[in-house]
């Protein structure tokens, strides 16, 4: 009876944590373009709200919690917050300004392959032939996601790049906290570590020029909000629920929200208006497909 239950809370810390990250790239597109579709907020000023959003949100927990970490994991932290959030969440906000928010939801599910690949050269993990195989099945899956494009040119690819860049990012910080913050709370992980990124956000802002926009805008008020909404839950929570998931169910299992997540993005880009064709919708069977093998 008690596998069971925890067997359930573990499905329900998944498909939580796909909705809330599904959903997120559709708000990075409202963030940037507004309700008009027209530009409003920069990728730079639109993922430095949703970091500073969630460190705000977080810092109380995060002062009240900081000297009940270990001071030799403190760094780690830092350095999950670093990458598993910062750096990403800058990575898709400028990738979005080219690419349309499916295709970025579809590129993410890449995220278990880099972090089976991860731990097998940079942490020693066990690494099985049928993961390998998965690991080129999703590789294949991507290459055709880029080929679909009719538009393909240099920079496309670029910045379709960008998210891949972002999900090599999530696998080393899933490696990470497997590792090394096995014995630190999820709600300790993400209220010090965002905490720690307030002064650089805040400061991207200031140096973008954010304060010296029309804040009383509507336009830009919307795209505010949609920042918020992002760091607030997108971020701040869907962080806690992510590492709550991956202690108690391991670095697959967790990895494996990426399934889920496509298919929320590419209901969100439909409702949009993006264009989806039939060779991207092939090109991401092949990369779940990938993951799955990696994961059996």
């Amino acid at each position: 009876m008690i596998n069971s239950t925890n067997k359930l809370i573990n499905w329900v810390l998944y498909f939580l944590v796909a909705i809330i990250w599904g959903s997120s790239f559709i708000l990075m597109k409202r963030g940037m373009f507004g309700v008009n579709g027209e530009p409003t907020l920069t990728a730079y000023q639109l993922a430095a709200i949703r970091i500073l959003s969630a460190g705000v949100a977080l810092l109380p927990i995060g002062i009240l919690q900081f000297k009940k970490i270990p001071q030799n994991k403190k760094k780690y932290v830092f350095l999950s917050a670093l990458i598993g959030s910062m750096i990403p969440a800058f990575l898709f906000c400028i990738a979005e300004t080219k690419i349309n928010s499916s295709l970025a939801g579809f590129l993410n599910a890449l995220t278990p392959v880099f972090t089976i690949s991860i731990g097998l050269v940079f942490f020693g993990n066990y690494f099985q032939k049928n993961k390998l195989l998965g690991v080129a099945i999703a590789f294949v899956g991507m290459l055709l996601l880029f080929l679909a494009n009719k538009e393909l040119n240099l920079e496309y690819l670029s910045y379709a790049a960008l998210v891949v860049i972002a999900t090599i990012c999530y696998g080393f910080n899933v490696n990470i906290v497997n590792r090394f913050l096995k014995d630190i709370s999820p709600i300790k992980i993400a209220a010090v570590g965002f905490s720690y990124l307030i002064l650089p956000a805040f400061s991207i802002l200031i140096f973008t020029g954010y304060f010296k926009l029309p804040l009383q805008n509507r336009e830009i008020i919307y795209s505010t909000l949609s920042g918020f909404t992002l760091g607030i839950l997108g971020t701040a929570l869907a962080t806690i629920l992510f590492y709550m998931l991956l202690k108690r169910a391991g670095t697959v299992f967790t990895s494996m929200v990426t399934y889920g997540i496509p298919f929320i993005s590419l209901g969100w880009g439909l409702l949009d208006g993006d264009l989806i064709n039939s060779i991207q919708i092939a090109g991401l069977a092949i990369i779940l497909t990938g993951v799955y093998m990696t994961n059996k």
